[in-house]
C-alpha cells in the first residue's frame, strides 16, 4: 500500500508520481483530493488526484517542490512506500451537459483540472480548455489536455509558446469573440482564479473554482482551510473544494494563504542546508 510505482518529472522541480492505493483509486472521482504524510514525523499535505487506474488500483498525483514535505516527497523512488495517504477527501466536481464549457488551468495545478475536462467531454460538453505557465519549460500535461479537449489554446508568462500573456487574457477574448459559454472551471493559483471570476461576472456565466487553502486535518475539525463565500465560513476540505467563484473572497484567501510564507522559507533553506551538510560529510567519510 502506498507504493510509487513510476515517477516522473514533468517540469523543473515538478513530479508526477503513481501509487499503488487499490481502496482510494477505487472510489476516487474527478476534482477529489488525497491528504499525504511522507513520513512519521511530516506535515500532512493536501494533493488533488490527477488520474487513477480502478484495476490496476493506482493512483496519480502531481507536486511542486515548494516546502520541505514536498521536497521529501520528490526525494523517493519507485519502490519506497509512502507513509500515509488519506483520501478520497472533497466532493466531486459536479460532472453534467452544461453546453460549452471552458476549463482554464495554470501552473502546477493543471493536471488537477485534466480529470474534470475529461469527464465533462464524457457526458457530452464541447470543452475549450485554456492552460498556461511561466514559460515552455514549466508547462505540463499538454497532451493530455489536448486529447480530452475539442479546442486547447495554450498562454506562457514569456511567449515561449503559445499566447504572450495570462490565461486570463485568453478568457477574456474568448468571451469578447462573442461565443456562448455555459460554465466556466478554473484550478489554478488563487490570483489567477479571482482574475478569471471577474472576467466572467458581468457575462453573468457560472464559474466554479477548485480552491487550495492551508489545511491540515482534511476532515473539518482543524478549521485551517477556512475560507470565505458568499460572506459565510466555509470548510473547502468537506464542503468544496470548489465553490462559485463569484461568491469567493479572493483577498481573505491569499492573505491566509501567504501567512506563514515566512517560516516556510526558513524551514526550507534548513532542509536543503542540512542536506548539503549530510552529503558532505559522507564524502568525506
Amino acid at each position: 500500500m502506498n507504493q510509487i510505482l513510476d515517477k516522473r518529472e514533468l517540469a523543473p522541480r515538478i513530479k508526477e508520481i503513481v501509487v499503488y492505493n487499490p481502496k482510494i483509486a477505487s472510489k476516487v472521482k474527478a476534482g477529489q483530493f488525497i491528504v499525504v504524510r511522507v513520513c512519521e514525523e511530516g506535515e500532512r499535505i493536501p494533493l488533488t488526484v490527477a488520474d487513477w487506474d480502478r484495476e490496476k488500483g493506482t493512483i496519480t498525483i502531481v507536486f511542486q517542490e515548494v516546502g520541505v514535505s514536498t521536497y521529501k516527497l520528490g526525494k523517493l523512488e519507485d519502490g519506497d512506500v509512502i507513509t500515509d495517504m488519506v483520501g478520497p477527501l472533497g466532493n466531486p466536481s459536479e460532472i453534467g451537459l452544461f453546453g460549452t464549457v471552458v476549463c482554464v488551468g495554470g501552473g502546477v495545478r493543471i493536471p488537477a483540472i485534466y480529470p474534470i475536462t475529461r469527464e465533462l467531454k464524457k457526458a457530452g460538453n464541447k470543452v475549450i480548455s485554456i492552460i498556461g505557465a511561466r514559460s515552455k519549460e514549466s508547462l505540463i500535461y499538454e497532451e493530455e489536455m489536448m486529447k480530452v479537449s475539442d479546442e486547447l489554446r495554450i498562454t506562457t508568462d514569456d511567449g515561449s509558446k503559445g499566447r504572450k500573456g495570462f490565461v486570463s487574457d485568453e478568457l477574456r477574448d474568448l468571451l469578447q469573440s462573442g461565443l456562448k459559454v455555459n460554465r466556466v472551471i478554473t484550478v489554478g493559483p488563487a490570483i489567477m482564479m479571482k482574475v478569471c471570476a471577474e472576467i466572467t461576472r458581468p457575462y453573468n456565466i457560472k464559474t466554479i473554482a477548485s480552491l487550495n487553502p492551508i489545511m491540515v486535518c482534511g476532515m473539518g475539525m482543524c478549521g485551517a482551510c477556512r475560507v470565505e463565500v458568499a460572506g459565510k465560513t466555509r470548510f473547502v476540505c468537506f464542503e468544496g473544494p470548489e465553490f462559485d467563484a463569484h461568491e469567493v473572497n479572493f483577498d481573505v484567501l491569499l492573505m491566509r494563504l501567504n501567512a506563514y510564507k515566512a517560516e516556510e522559507q526558513v524551514a526550507l533553506k534548513k532542509f536543503l542546508e542540512e542536506g548539503v551538510r549530510s552529503h558532505a560529510n559522507q564524502k568525506e567519510s
